[in-house]
């Protein structure tokens, strides 16, 4: 695929260049904040989905208010040119989207407007916050674009940096299917030397983890770069053992819906010296219930609901 930063507007490149030189920690800090850790793991989902528009910048320093947060969680897409971007659907969504012209994305206009089929310039130009998200009460809308997972990267280093925090960790996740391949989306080695070579560059490859629902994708993501940390989102009713063995291989992270889970899965989850992460947990009263499972960590939209204690 063909790079887009000749495509990126001037403005921005000089904001990814400056920002770059003045806000990448130096790796000593980097590297001691493992993506494995003895500690329990909240997970700001699409950064703070239930407080700012989901996977945009607004999103992810939102979630860094809240100290409990250790790892952001975000989506991936890439785009005609090959850049990696911070969304949840590989198109433009008619729930919370705007054209360049100010017009909501319409359900019938999703097709219309797949990022793989958009180039970089293009889809920067369109909203993805100012219109809010009616499931989200609490959410303040906001203007904001779907962001390049680099600018991401950058933002959060600099206000770690500016208010003496430390740097989270990423729970980046491949949205592939079979399905969408060559569509909506690369194949998934593609799709995985795309975003490990943006990981890479970053210099983020200690603080990561690459999660997917897709099991072509974490397997393509562990022949390229074997020390990364993946891990299995899981939705169907199969069992444990099944998931594990449809996908080939023992990942560092099982991170199931969070209804269903039990206590038996978290064991045997454990016995294989496996961390267990739900996923979207967003009732305090649901967070006690699984951290007395004896889960690893918990990702919600709402970081002002994790318990005190």
């Amino acid at each position: 695929m063909k790079t887009a930063l000749k495509q990126i507007p001037f403005v921005l490149f000089l904001i990814l260049l400056f920002g770059l030189a003045a806000c990448v920690l130096p790796k000593d800090k980097l590297s001691g904040n493992k993506m494995l850790t003895d500690h329990f793991d909240w997970q700001g989902h699409r950064g703070a989905r239930g407080l700012a528009p989901e996977n945009t910048i607004p999103a992810f320093l939102k979630a860094l208010e809240f100290p409990k947060i250790t790892t952001l969680e975000m989506d991936i897409a890439i785009s005609a040119d090959g850049q990696v971007f911070v969304s949840h659907e590989p198109w433009m969504s008619a729930s919370i989207c705007t054209t360049p012209e100010g017009q909501a994305v319409t359900s019938a206009e999703e097709d219309k407007y797949l990022l793989f089929q958009m180039p970089a310039l293009e889809i920067l130009k369109f909203d993805c916050g100012k219109r809010g998200n009616p499931r989200f009460p609490e959410q303040k809308p906001v203007p904001a674009h779907k962001p390049l997972l680099k600018e991401v990267i950058l933002h959060v280093k600099r206000e770690c940096l500016l208010k003496g925090i430390k740097v989270p960790k990423y729970n980046i996740e491949i949205k592939s299917q079979p399905s969408w391949d060559g569509i909506k989306s690369p194949e998934p080695k593609q799709f995985a030397t795309l975003l490990i070579r943006e990981i890479e560059e970053m210099q983020i490859s200690e603080l990561t983890c690459i999660q997917s629902f897709d099991p072509r994708a974490l397997r393509a993501v562990k022949a390229l770069a074997p020390n990364l940390t993946t891990a299995l989102l899981v939705e169907n009713l199969k069992s444990f053992d099944t998931n594990i063995q449809d996908l080939g291989y023992t990942p560092e992270i099982y991170s199931p819906y969070y209804k269903l889970l039990s206590a038996e899965v978290v064991q045997k989850a454990h016995a294989l010296k496996m961390k267990v992460i739900p996923w979207t947990v967003n009732e305090t009263e649901e967070m006690h219930k699984l951290m007395a499972m004896g889960v690893d960590g918990i990702i919600t939209d709402y970081p002002n609901r994790i318990p005190p204690q």
